[in-house]
């Protein structure tokens, strides 16, 4: 992945799978079977999320890394 943007995975019940967010990026998120598989998912989303915002004409957040808050 080319971009340093905050993951989040957790597992849900609801989906029976693990769910990735990237809270930077407004509705970006992917879910896998694994952990691994949501990461290896979330980070071809995001590349996919960018690349969408930039055909739009949308603005594109900088990755701003670790949260202040947990």
């Amino acid at each position: 992945m080319s971009s340093n943007y905050e993951i989040i995975i957790y597992w849900s019940d609801e989906d029976g799978a693990f769910i990735a967010e990237v809270p930077e990026l407004p509705g970006c998120m992917a879910d896998g079977k694994t952990y691994q598989k949501a990461l290896a998912n979330v980070e071809v989303i995001v590349e996919e999320w960018i690349q969408a915002a930039k055909e739009l004409g949308r603005p594109i957040p900088q990755p701003r890394g670790r949260l202040m808050y947990a």
